[in-house]
């Protein structure tokens, strides 16, 4: 008697299968720095090559088939959309921030949502460190001061600040916050933290109101993600709690600092200095802070790097074929 392998109800693997079709809202930045392809083990639908408006596009036979959303921070998913894709199950993001993305809505239709995981909390956290200590040591600063010959005109550089020993308070220990606090530990920094609730697993002081959290420090590094509960939430209250010689670097959104008031006590001496990776109006920086040699900039670059961008390139198209293989998710977002 012949023997006929068992259907238990598992898909049929991607490779014997017509590619499942993923909507591409925009070209990931990622696989084109790289100049990588993306697999063709996924129809990826393309709506800005379609002649049709991203409206009518959306509502086409061939979008309604989409299983899944590919998206970065810049394109937004919205309800809206969601509902003229009924047969969407998954939304990919390659960016760590979650504020372009409906999650609620993902949640009330059973829609499961990835993020990108760990792949660039090294990186930024690095940046953050790298911010702090420039301000502090005045790194970019003497670097001008060299360059415009100030050294042998105007004599010795005025002094900076030691890191080792600071009060470095952390607002929002997740994957990136947590990365950074060790660092921080190993320059020998005191550091506290502030987040929704707190962690049981760490044993740095938890303060639960942010003001409070930066009366206590010399420092402050903004690690949290961009919500309606942290828009503007670095309040000039916080700043000014702070103080004269304190410093704020910011490697989450821009908007979570008040950035008029911020801008406003660095120019009146109120705070310390600031390392900013982010702004309110990207790419638009406050003219003020171009002439302040106690802030330094950077343009939202702080997961760009050759390592980060290939791990996250890996994690998208890992997290496509686990869910299409009915695997687990490799990133998801989880509700806490």
């Amino acid at each position: 008697m012949t023997s006929h392998p068992q259907n238990d109800g598992a898909p049929p693997p991607l490779d014997r299968r017509p590619p499942p079709p993923v909507l591409l809202l925009r070209h990931p930045t990622q696989f084109s720095v790289l100049d990588r392809p993306l697999p063709d083990t996924f129809r990826f639908l393309k709506p800005w090559k379609s002649p049709l408006p991203l409206g009518d596009f959306l509502s086409s036979a061939d979008a309604r088939a989409a299983e899944a959303i590919l998206t970065s921070g810049m394109t937004p998913v919205t309800a809206e959309m969601l509902r003229r894709l009924p047969g969407v199950r998954l939304v990919v993001t390659t960016s760590a921030g979650l504020e372009h993305i409906d999650v609620a809505e993902c949640r009330r239709r059973g829609i499961a949502v990835a993020d990108a995981g760990d792949a660039y909390s090294e990186d930024v956290a690095d940046l953050a460190v790298g911010l702090l200590i420039d301000v502090l040591r005045k790194v970019s600063a003497s670097d001008r001061y060299v360059r415009r010959g100030s050294w042998s005109g105007e004599g010795e550089f005025a002094l900076g600040s030691k890191l080792g020993g600071k009060r470095v308070g952390i607002v929002g220990l997740g994957r990136t916050g947590l990365k950074v606090a060790k660092r921080l530990e190993a320059f020998g920094c005191a550091v506290s933290y502030n987040s929704r609730k707190a962690k049981p697993y760490v044993s740095y002081p938890f303060h639960s109101n942010v003001c409070e959290l930066a009366t206590n420090c010399d420092a402050l590094v903004i690690c949290c993600g961009l919500n309606e509960e942290t828009h503007h939430m670095i309040t000039r209250e916080v700043l000014l709690a702070l103080g004269k010689e304190g410093v704020v670097v910011n490697i989450g959104r821009g908007s979570i600092i008040d950035e008029k008031e911020m801008v406003q006590l660095l120019v009146q001496g109120e705070l310390g200095g600031a390392g900013l990776d982010v702004f309110e109006n990207e790419p638009n920086v406050p003219e003020e802070l171009l002439a302040l040699d106690n802030v330094v900039l950077s343009p939202h670059r702080a997961v760009f790097t050759q390592e980060s961008l290939s791990d996250l390139c890996d994690l998208v198209i890992g997290n496509l074929e686990a869910f299409f293989s009915n695997k687990p998710l490799l990133s998801p977002v989880l509700d806490e």
